[in-house]
């Protein structure tokens, strides 16, 4: 009997797609998201962004950052979640979308979509289509809360579409964790985080998280310090009793 795990049982499929300019508007008004997915791609972000600091690479990490491609239809886009943009536009003027036919806006790096319990149809079966026109590198949907739906194989917790030459391949679609040449890391799903090593050893912080270990490291160290000057002068203590009584011992008086 095949199961759908099998290897046998999958097949690749290779179209071509056709940019849909009435399916692809993007929508005039935010689309709401629930507090666990808005979390999940903050904390992306924090950690992309905290990188970002560590290498000095020229980049930004954008979040719900319209990403827009067709200069002849320029409300057809879509907002990731997540964006990686590499280099980093303009500093000296406004960002309200990322156009990527305007010079100096680079087409992301990498983006990263967070499954939503109210669009999850939409994330399982229509995202990467618009990715892969766009030119985006890399793309993770991820599921954190599995809502993917059955009928389209999921839920599963990473999606990994990633670019080769004109042809936006998914490589990846089920448990973590996988390797993203996009930042030269692995990506875990649970929970979700992102590590220098294949052993999830290495981990990423945040900011505020790397802020808090280094706190926590200096703490560590004073409290190993004081207990080391408390063990030496304890035993200091101990070698002025061992010598007071041995100077009582010599004082004593001798049996002729």
């Amino acid at each position: 009997m095949t199961t759908m795990s099998d290897s046998s049982a999958w097949v690749d499929v290779r179209y071509r797609v056709q940019p849909s300019a009435d399916a692809w508007i993007l929508p005039e008004v935010p689309v709401p998201e629930s507090r666990e997915h808005n979390q999940s791609s903050r904390h992306l972000v924090a950690l992309l962004e905290a990188w970002v600091a560590r290498t000095g690479l020229d980049a930004i990490v954008g979040q719900n950052l319209a990403l827009r491609w067709a200069e002849w239809n320029p409300r057809m886009g879509i907002d990731p979640d997540v964006a990686l943009i590499v280099p980093a536009p303009p500093k000296d003027e406004p960002l309200p979308s990322l156009c990527t036919w305007k010079p100096g806006h680079a087409v992301p790096r990498l983006a990263i979509e967070v499954v939503s319990k109210h669009h999850p149809y939409k994330d399982y079966r229509d995202l990467h289509e618009r990715y892969g026109a766009s030119g985006v590198g890399e793309l993770w949907v991820l599921d954190p809360e599995g809502h993917g739906p059955k009928s389209l194989g999921g839920p599963v917790p990473i999606q990994q579409w990633v670019r080769r030459d004109r042809t936006f391949e998914r490589v990846h679609f089920g448990a973590g964790p996988i390797y993203s040449e996009a930042i030269s890391a692995w990506l875990w799903a649970d929970p979700i985080r992102i590590t220098d090593d294949a052993d999830g050893k290495r981990v990423w912080m945040t900011v505020t998280e790397a802020e808090r270990a280094a706190k926590e490291e200096a703490l560590a160290a004073k409290e190993a310090e004081r207990a080391a000057k408390e063990a030496a002068l304890a035993d200091l203590d101990a070698a002025h009793a061992r010598l007071a009584q041995l100077e009582r011992e010599l004082a004593k008086p001798r049996d002729r």
